[in-house]
Formats: C-alpha cells, sequence, structure tokens
C-alpha cells in the first residue's frame, strides 16, 4: 500500500499533513476538523487586529483542506463509459481543495465513496498551501475599524484572488500541467467560497438553506402562490420542515393548524430574493425570482453550480410566435437560439444545449396531470419548441429585422432567460429545463396591456406554478440517479459530480 508521508509534492502543489482513507466518512472527519482548524486561527488572527496588534496577519497554516487519489492505468475500467460521475478517463493524482465541509458533508462523502468503492485506492487527505481569504472566514457586519487597522488588514491578511478565481475547468479550456494533480472537482475551495458569498448577498439567505432542486422565475406574481403552496406542504405533514425567506426568516409547523414564524423580515428585499421550502433531506424547493434578463440569468446559476443541485427549472412568460398560439399556452423547450450574448465567451454559440430526457418527460407529465388534459389534447395547449433568448427587452421596435431570424430558427417563443439559464446549466453539468407560458403575441398584434395581463396573470400564475412544483416531485419521486446525463460530460471530467 502506497505509504503518505507528512508532505506530499505534486508538481507544484505541496499537502502537508497527509493521512490515508478508506472511509469517506473518516475522511470527510479529517476535512473537517482541517477546515475548523484553519478557520479557528485566521478568526484568531482577525480578533488580534481588533484588539490592536499591530502584527497580526493572515497565519501560514489558515489553509484549505485538500483531497486526492491516485489512479493507475491498471485502474481505468470500460465499464465506466456507462456512469455519469465517480470516475476519471486517464490515470494520474487528482486532487482539490475543498471548503464548509460541515455544508456539504454529504455531498464530499458520496463523492468521496464512489472513488473508494470504484478504484479500492485510499483517498488522501491533507492541508493545502492555498490560503482562505479572511473575507470568507470574518464577519465585517458590525466591525469599526481605524485607518491604520483597515492598512493592516489590507496589507497583512489573505483575499480573494482574481487570478485563481476562473471557470477554467467548467469551460473547457484547463491545460494540464505535466507532474501536477489533475482536477477532481469542478471548483477550488475558493470559487465555491466567491459563490457562496455572492448567493448570499443576491438573494437575502443563507447557502445553507438551499435545496436540491430549484425554480427560477421572472416574475413576482409567482411569489404569492409558492408561499401559500409551502405553508399548506408544513400544515399537512412532515415532509417538508421549515419555510425560510429572506433575511433567514424561518416558518415552522407550530400546531395542528398553526404556524411560527422566527426571524425578522429585511426592510429591503435583495437584487433576487430566494424562498425555500425544505426537507430533512435537502431534496427541497428553493424558489428564486431573478428579474429581467439574461445578465441576471448568468450571473445568478454561476453562483448556484457550486451547490451541485440535482436540477433547475425555468418557469417564466414568454412571446408566443406563432399565430395558431394563444395566450395560456405553454412552451416546453427542446431547443434553444442563444441570441443574449453573455455566455459566448464561456461557452461558444455553436455548442447544441440539448434537452435532458428525464426532465422533458417530467414536465410533459405534470402539465397533464395537473391540466387534466389527455394526451392527444395536450398538443393544442402544449407546445413543445425552440425559444429564442434575446438581451433586447424592446425587440418589438426592432421586428423588421429580427423576424428573418425567428423564421429561420423555426422559434416558437421568445424570453430573454431561458437559454441563458439552460447553456449554464450545460456548462455546469447541472440538469436543466424550461415550460415557459404565453403572455403575449407582438408580431401578431396582441401586445401586453395593463388589463389583459392583469386577467391573465391571475387565470394561470397557480397553473404554471403547480406544474413546475409537480415535475419535481415526479423527478425527485423517479429518482436523480439518472438525471445526471452523460450528455453534460465531455472529455476528461473530474470524478466529482
Amino acid at each position: 500500500m502506497f505509504q503518505t508521508p507528512p508532505q506530499l509534492i505534486e508538481g507544484s502543489v505541496r499537502i502537508y499533513d497527509t493521512q490515508e482513507y478508506t472511509n469517506a466518512a473518516a475522511a470527510v472527519q479529517k476535512i473537517k476538523e482541517l477546515y475548523n482548524e484553519s478557520s479557528a486561527i485566521i478568526g484568531q488572527a482577525y480578533d488580534n487586529l481588533k484588539q490592536g496588534d499591530k502584527s497580526a496577519a493572515s497565519p501560514k497554516e489558515g489553509c484549505y483542506p485538500y483531497v486526492g487519489i491516485y489512479i493507475s492505468s491498471a485502474d481505468i475500467k470500460l465499464s465506466d463509459a456507462a456512469l455519469s460521475y465517480g470516475f476519471v478517463d486517464a490515470p494520474g493524482f487528482y486532487g482539490t481543495t475543498l471548503t464548509h465541509p460541515e455544508f456539504f458533508s454529504d455531498y464530499y462523502e458520496e463523492q468521496i465513496s464512489l472513488l473508494l468503492e470504484r478504484y479500492q485506492k485510499p483517498i488522501i487527505v491533507g492541508r493545502s498551501e492555498w490560503p482562505i481569504p479572511l473575507a470568507f472566514i470574518a464577519d465585517f457586519s458590525n466591525t469599526n475599524l481605524s485607518e491604520s487597522q483597515i492598512d493592516q488588514l489590507r496589507l497583512n491578511f489573505e483575499h480573494p484572488n482574481l487570478t485563481r478565481l476562473n471557470d477554467h475547468i467548467v469551460n473547457h479550456t484547463y491545460k494540464p500541467i505535466a507532474n501536477s494533480p489533475r482536477p477532481l472537482a469542478l471548483f477550488s475551495g475558493e470559487r465555491v467560497d466567491f459563490s457562496l458569498h455572492r448567493l448570499h448577498h443576491y438573494t437575502g439567505t443563507s447557502p445553507e438553506h438551499f435545496q436540491n432542486f430549484i425554480l427560477l422565475t421572472n416574475y413576482q406574481r409567482y411569489l404569492g402562490e409558492f408561499i401559500h403552496f409551502a405553508e399548506q406542504k408544513l400544515l399537512e405533514g412532515d415532509e417538508y420542515t421549515a419555510l425560510v425567506t429572506p433575511g433567514d426568516v424561518i416558518t415552522r409547523k407550530s400546531g395542528a393548524t398553526t404556524l411560527q414564524k422566527i426571524g425578522e423580515e429585511p426592510m429591503h428585499l435583495p437584487q433576487m430574493p430566494a424562498y425555500h421550502l425544505k426537507r430533512p433531506d435537502g431534496n427541497g424547493i428553493t424558489f428564486i425570482n431573478i428579474g429581467v434578463g439574461p445578465a441576471n440569468a448568468k450571473n445568478i446559476t454561476d453562483h448556484l453550480a457550486v451547490l451541485r443541485p440535482h436540477c433547475w427549472l425555468t418557469l417564466g412568460h414568454c412571446a408566443a410566435l406563432r399565430r395558431n398560439q394563444n395566450l395560456g399556452d405553454y412552451i416546453l423547450a427542446h431547443g434553444y437560439v442563444r441570441d443574449d450574448g453573455v455566455l459566448d465567451d464561456d461557452l461558444p454559440l455553436w455548442v447544441p444545449v440539448p434537452p435532458i430526457a428525464e426532465v422533458q418527460i417530467a414536465l410533459q407529465d405534470a402539465v397533464l396531470a395537473v391540466t387534466g388534459l389527455q394526451a392527444v389534447d395536450a398538443k393544442f395547449r402544449l407546445r413543445t419548441g425552440t425559444i429564442y433568448t434575446t438581451d433586447n427587452r424592446n425587440w418589438e421596435l426592432r421586428s423588421d429585422e429580427i423576424y428573418e431570424k425567428f423564421n429561420q430558427s423555426r422559434a416558437v417563443a421568445l424570453d430573454m432567460e431561458s437559454a441563458t439559464i439552460a447553456a449554464n446549466g450545460l456548462r455546469f453539468r447541472v440538469p436543466y429545463g424550461t415550460l415557459l407560458c404565453v403572455s403575449d403575441k407582438p408580431i401578431h398584434g396582441e401586445i401586453k396591456l395593463r388589463g389583459m395581463a392583469n386577467n391573465f396573470y391571475r387565470e394561470r400564475v397557480q397553473q404554471h406554478l403547480i406544474i413546475g412544483l409537480e415535475a419535481i416531485r415526479i423527478i425527485r419521486e423517479r429518482g436523480v440517479a439518472s438525471l445526471h446525463s452523460r450528455k453534460l460530460r465531455g472529455f476528461d471530467e473530474p470524478a466529482f459530480r
């Protein structure tokens, strides 16, 4: 068996205090200990600064935990071709830094267990040389520092390093370095920390409340229906344990017919407020109003991806492009035209964004179940086709120029978020799906007007949301093992899902 030295050197990466583990739970426990030790000494150094210690600085030992594994040529199995994660394509040493192991405990244990079972090789756990930035440990909200202390903080403590924060692995632009570890995960510990903090900023809720199934919408009007659904579920039984809203306000069942709310609602809602209907296993539902536009859609999914959710679905409104479509019809996307412009540098336009079969079937089944339509009648209310996503909210003012694109693409509807969210799902290996509802038909003279919109919203918002929630129930009950499709993987993929 490989004998682990106290200091493991792999190319330019040094890993200290290494130990071998053949049990995933024990490995994760060690990762937690290393992370907690680093957090504690960084926090103590910051406390020393606040108390006037002019020598206080980031400790060299305040670094991210590291996990790695050696894979030999004999370990590479042809049977791995049927798997979507939990394996590697080439021999070598694979490793990554990790963060917040308490939060990611179940995820880390699952990924490590798969490697131990598949390769029968020990996992190596140690301390990396990659420093944890103070901003990802300390709470600055109620801190008053002097000018000299601010200078000391800036000069003597570690801060997020943008040269290390990138998505090269995710984007398939990563170039392996000879004699250096290959990536074991899509994101480094620092990249994950960066997104966890952004999620709290944009959604107004702590990352620990996010669930594995995510609903994204571009209309706030869905919120009331979601909260009503959540409260009913809390009262009905014990499948769900709490509803968490911005400000980390927690609502729980306190009696047979009553709910108790704990916490103080924020004075102002965040930019993209999130609402979490929680289950004990984390397979509840996170609902986020992302607002309008592809920039918002990219922004939020860039950060949601580090949570490694099982699925994200887009529920929104769209403009119908065909004359035989009616207001209130549903559009199930099976293709996208990416005219949004925000992901072109990360995912070239020539890359197709395929539909995920398991998600498509669940959405279609949910439409039939909720509307009560028979399959033969559904084609009159449910249209499958291509969604055209634009970054121009007032595209109607240039319809003569864009009409030809609509025709050539065979698009059936237009919106401003769906293709972006789906493309980032492909990019981040997160299963995705889109079900839109027709709110207007501008090129056929049915423009969204105030009275028309209000009547339409009242009639369709509830049903549309219930369809999305039913689709999540179907996906969850059918199991997530087949959900993480092989079509989302490229070559030389990291083993971690």
